[in-house]
């Protein structure tokens, strides 16, 4: 059998009875070399992923979308969940752990008082905003940023065909989506606080949800002045942080600008690779919680919040937000670099521990699939996006910068002439999620 090609076929199969091929976007082979992607792993430790065929390849990519900052199975995360495993994760009565993980994220976050869980990144910001409209008493919301796949939040879309197109995801179709939440969620750009402004201005906003910052930093007092707006205006100011929380600070990236929201969500990290998310937020709005249905029987389940616990554990001790940064930092140098040697124009972005880069030029998607390509045949998951974890190490690092440099080399090239498209072995990568791009 051709190298990789069970993973192809099984995807081919999947296609046929999973509506989309996979459970996450994110995911899709067609994000990253269509055909030809392993699309499928059978074990991963570290930064390692071996795919079905038993090649082992390292992850300097998404990392599990974020989910592993202390590198796939953790020998103490995975101990610990282990251990509950064998005492029983579900009983009628509640695990005390729940309780242990709220106090530690209580102690990590000193402006919040209250934290409720869920599981997931999409249902916890779908509960945050639950809450905070019920505190609020208003049902439109301002939003910057991506958050999720539910209505509420999909709804953007309806009164303009695209209008979280600047919010990572062009394109976006809102069939079922009901047509009655028209006109509730408005967005914003991020360092436009003009733009916000003359939005509450005009709307009766009761909410302000967004990112605390994804690829430039806030410019202005940006964040400082929407915290004085929205307490002037007595809005609820959510902080999405599932992707950025733990990564620049112990906490949330917000602690990182000295700004304290009503309520944070956080996700992908907080349990290394188990499923828990958490929504933190001050007394009077996490209260209203009582008042309104939350509800769901694998919420109480027991593995994510001892996960929880080891995970931030083991971050503490680690002081794992610096190290991911540093890394970050290494990356985001090296890359320019080697692009400079080459001649080559790109454009670099992120938190220090999210680094992306992309090809200031018509051809980046197609780059983008040759380096996915060449990477891949060289032993490596990666393209332009790195989800750092504390496993990347300088040894790796130096491996990959130096496959990366040949690479670019050839890039160069094709910026002088030579055909980029006789160097794809299949179709060029999609462009539908802008967080890849």
């Amino acid at each position: 059998m051709e190298k990789r090609q069970t993973g192809q076929i099984l995807y081919k199969k999947a296609k046929q009875i999973i509506p989309g091929g996979t459970m996450l976007l994110s995911k899709r082979p067609e994000m990253f070399l269509p055909n030809l992607w392993p699309a499928y792993y059978s074990k991963s430790k570290g930064c390692k992923v071996w795919d079905l065929e038993g090649n082992c390849y390292y992850d300097v990519s998404i990392m599990g979308i974020g989910t592993n900052i202390l590198g796939y199975g953790h020998n103490e995360v995975d101990n610990s969940v282990i251990q509950t495993v064998k005492n029983g994760n579900m009983s009628s009565l509640n695990c005390r752990e729940e309780v242990d993980l709220a106090e530690k994220l209580l102690q990590l976050n000193p402006w919040a008082d209250m934290v409720r869980f869920a599981r997931t990144g999409g249902e916890a910001n779908a509960i945050a905003v639950r809450i905070a409209r019920a505190a609020a008493g208003k049902n439109e919301i301002a939003v910057c940023g991506y958050h999720g796949w539910h209505d509420w939040y999909l709804s953007a879309n309806l009164n303009k065909k695209d209008k979280l197109k600047n919010h990572l995801l062009p394109g976006l179709k809102t069939a079922g989506v009901p047509p009655e939440l028209e006109g509730t969620i408005h967005t914003f750009n991020y360092n436009d606080y003009e733009g916000l402004e003359k939005l509450i201005s005009e709307k009766d906003i009761g909410v302000v949800k967004m990112e605390v910052m994804r690829t430039v930093e806030p410019e202005s007092k940006f964040l400082k002045k929407i915290r004085a707006l929205t307490k002037a205006k007595g809005i609820v100011l959510i902080f999405d942080e599932c992707t950025s929380g733990f990564r620049a600070t112990k906490s949330g990236l917000h602690e990182k600008y000295n700004v304290e929201p009503d309520v944070s969500v956080y996700g992908k990290a907080l349990g290394n690779g188990y499923a828990i998310t958490a929504i933190v937020g001050r007394e009077p709005i996490m209260r209203i919680a009582e008042e309104t249905f939350i509800s769901s029987t694998f919420w109480s389940e027991r593995i994510g919040p001892a996960a929880g616990l080891k995970t931030l554990e083991v971050m503490g001790r680690e002081q794992s937000w610096l190290k991911v940064s540093n890394t970050g930092q290494t990356i985001k140098d090296t890359w320019k670099t080697i692009a400079n040697n080459h001649g080559l124009q790109i454009k670099i972005f992120g938190i220090d521990a999210l680094p992306v880069f992309v090809f200031n030029n018509d051809n980046h998607l197609k780059y983008k699939t040759f380096i996915t390509q060449e990477m891949l045949a060289r032993g490596f998951i990666a393209s332009n996006t790195v989800y750092v974890c504390i496993d990347h190490s300088r040894k790796i690092l130096d491996e990959y910068f130096n496959t990366l440099n040949n690479i670019f080399k050839v890039i160069a090239d094709c910026e002088n002439g030579k055909s980029i498209d006789k160097l794809l072995k299949g179709p060029v990568c999609h462009d539908s999620f802008k967080r890849l791009n």
